[in-house]
């Protein structure tokens, strides 16, 4: 029976003595009960290569045990002594001087009768360093993508969000680097559920202190069942006095050969220090070994601040009701019963019938019952050396159950066609686009009517057009009420189009996207404006169809009728030319009804290529406004939301959709 606290040796030490360079051994301070009888436990610190320290009770040692051979015979007596029923066995207290180390843990009093002595292990130098951790290639996959999720999310969400997730990132890579052959198991409780005689059970030697004093357990003391963990162990800051090794026996070593057992504090202890404890361990532990009492097992405090919380971690979660020797008959089925319905309201899968789940047992430490069940269960979880696999993807899990509000809600997002359609109108709108549109078809039109209308007709619209632009186009927007409207508009739409795109996304992305939209807006009526002007209707006058010569040519024979018959008549008047009223009346009655009739014929032929060309004024304008919308806010939020489609498809990796 041994209690050593460097994890990394591999030889015992009866190979080995303070001579050879390899240690140091430290008595402890002697007992009241120790007066009869000067064998203490030994404390052995391994060092690798350091030079030998004695402190004044290995001096004691070696003159009460004799030069050579006697010392080596009557530390071998000594390790044959066992321990007694009496009493735990003190394996830390140090006896440099009266003032030895005693934190009313380890230390404690030993009768002569429960004396033993500790092996000291060595490990050699040419001992290869253990595998280091492998994950599988799913398991590097989510990892990979929440990485990619978190560097993605750094700029939309604030680090307390993803401070879980950056957690679990470097945990996993921590854990990685470390031994792959080792399952570091963690023993958690509540006050008096007996976690402390578990351990002590398991491990086959009385190494964590028992009691009725609350609380008995103040600090984490790590049991190996092999060499090579002292890395995982540092890892969990438990420092080398707190480490042992269990009882030196091949069926144990064989069975539960790459175990590393961490007996916790109480987590409902008074001591605030033992609480953290607790929780930064079993944010760090393989696995965990919850021990509930018949008195305590359905406490609240228990279930709702632990087992609720890491449900999703039930494959590495062992669930033991201990003292079942204090219930009569069959009360003991009767409890397990109601703890495993507990352990289904909080959401913790039972591994039963051969489905993954938590392993929930019944035992007593004191008597031993179960303990074989749980040896079995133990040591075959431990040879299957998936638990800190499995614990690093329930951590993933838990992060990304967590973080589920911040990227999925469950409804359709993006922008549809229909929403940049009606943008795009709205902008158009703005602009005034459609009567831009009817502006120069009304154009077209006034300058049909200037080429192929009746010369009386042209003399008064050539009265009327030196009140209007040259260009005849209308001003669209000549007023500030007008102004003002089409600034609103403007800003109507970009709401609009904000609304529409956030619409489904989760809070944060839906505010990048309105701010993007917000940021975008920002002189988008200016710049409408200018394109406005600069894509409106050309300088001068609108272009002409083939045939309005022809047109013109008739209008002018229609004139120069009206203008014959004219002068015909006035000749006949004044007695220059015979009387014939025929002839000259013909003429001008021609002349006044075709020059009206080629005006209302070139006007119907004028619709078609007018409303074109008000159609095509339109549509330029329209794209200068709808270009310059999606350039200042359309853009800008289709990249918010792509970055918003990125991340949620990490996110679908990483939960193993």
């Amino acid at each position: 029976m041994t209690a050593v606290t460097d994890q990394d040796h591999t030889e015992r030490a009866g190979d080995a003595g303070p001579e050879n360079g390899e240690g140091t051994v430290e008595e402890p301070a002697e007992s009241d009960a120790d007066v009869g009888g000067k064998d203490a436990h030994t404390r052995v610190e391994s060092t690798q290569g350091g030079p030998a320290r004695a402190g004044a009770g290995q001096r004691r040692a070696r003159e009460e045990a004799g030069p050579g051979p006697a010392r080596e015979e009557a530390a071998h007596a000594r390790g044959a002594a066992g321990r007694t029923p009496d009493g735990p066995v003190d394996a830390d207290a140090d006896a440099d001087s009266a003032g030895g180390w005693d934190d009313g843990l380890i230390a404690r009093r030993v009768t002569a009768e429960s004396e033993q002595a500790a092996a000291v292990e060595v490990r050699g130098p040419n001992a290869p360093p253990p595998a280091p951790l492998t994950y599988d290639g799913p398991l590097r996959s989510r990892l990979d993508a929440l990485r990619e999720l978190v560097g993605l999310s750094r700029a939309r969400l604030d680090s307390r969000t993803l401070a879980e997730a950056g957690q679990v990132l470097d945990e996993a890579a921590a854990r990685r680097r470390l031994s792959g052959q080792h399952t570091v198991v963690a023993i958690a409780g509540a006050t008096g559920s007996g976690k402390s005689q578990l351990f002590n059970t398991l491990a086959g030697v009385a190494i964590s202190e028992t009691g009725v004093r609350r609380p008995t357990t103040a600090a984490p003391i790590a049991c190996s069942w092999s060499d090579g963990s002292a890395s995982l162990i540092e890892r969990l800051g438990i420092p080398p006095r707190l480490r042992r090794r269990p009882l030196q026996s091949a069926e144990s070593e064989a069975q539960l050969r790459g175990l590393v057992l961490i007996d916790l504090p109480d987590h409902d202890s008074a001591a605030v220090q033992h609480r953290e404890h607790v929780d930064r361990i079993l944010a760090l532990v393989d696995a965990v070994i919850w021990v509930v009492d018949p008195e305590k097992y359905a406490d609240a405090m228990l279930h709702e601040r632990y087992l609720r919380p890491m449900a999703g971690h039930a494959e590495v979660m062992f669930v033991v009701l201990n003292q079942i020797d204090r219930l009569p008959g069959e009360a003991a089925e009767q409890v397990l019963d109601d703890l495993r319905r507990l352990l289904d309201e909080d959401g913790i899968a039972l591994g039963e019938y051969g489905e993954p789940g938590a392993t929930v047992l019944a035992l007593s430490a004191l008597t031993g019952d179960g303990i074989g069940e749980l040896r079995e269960a133990l040591g075959q979880f431990v040879a299957e050396r998936g638990a800190p696999a499995r614990r690093i993807a329930a951590d993933v899990d838990a992060a990304a159950w967590r973080l589920r509000p911040v990227y999925a809600t469950g409804r359709r997002t993006g922008l549809s066609e229909e929403a940049r359609d009606d943008f795009a109108a709205r902008l158009a709108d703005a602009v005034g686009a459609t009567a831009a549109g009817e502006a120069a078809e009304r154009a077209w039109l006034r300058n049909a009517n200037r080429a192929c209308g009746t010369p009386w007709l042209r003399l008064w619209r050539w009265y009327q057009d030196r009140r209007e632009p040259a260009t005849g186009r209308l001003p669209l927007r000549a007023h500030p009420d007008e102004e003002a409207t089409a600034r609103q508009r403007v800003e109507q739409a970009v709401r609009t189009l904000a609304d529409r795109a956030s619409a489904g996304l989760p809070a944060p992305w839906a505010q990048a996207v309105r701010e993007a939209a917000v940021r975008g807006s920002q002189g988008l009526p200016e710049a409408l404006d200018e394109l406005t002007a600069r894509a409106g209707l050309p300088p001068g006058r609108p272009p002409r169809p083939g045939w309005w010569p022809a047109a013109v040519l008739a209008q002018a024979s229609m004139t120069l009728l009206q203008i014959a018959g004219g002068l015909w008549l006035v000749g006949q008047i004044v007695g220059v030319m015979a009387p014939n009223l025929g002839v000259p009346v013909l003429l001008m009655v021609a002349g006044i009804i075709g020059g009206p009739l080629v005006e209302w014929s070139c006007r119907m032929a004028a619709r078609g290529p007018a409303r074109r060309y008000g159609v095509e004024a339109e549509r330029r304008l329209r794209e200068a406004a709808s270009g310059c919308g999606r350039a200042r806010v359309l853009d800008p939020v289709a990249a918010e939301l792509l970055r918003y489609r990125e991340v949620r498809e990490q996110y679908s990796r990483v939960v193993g959709v």
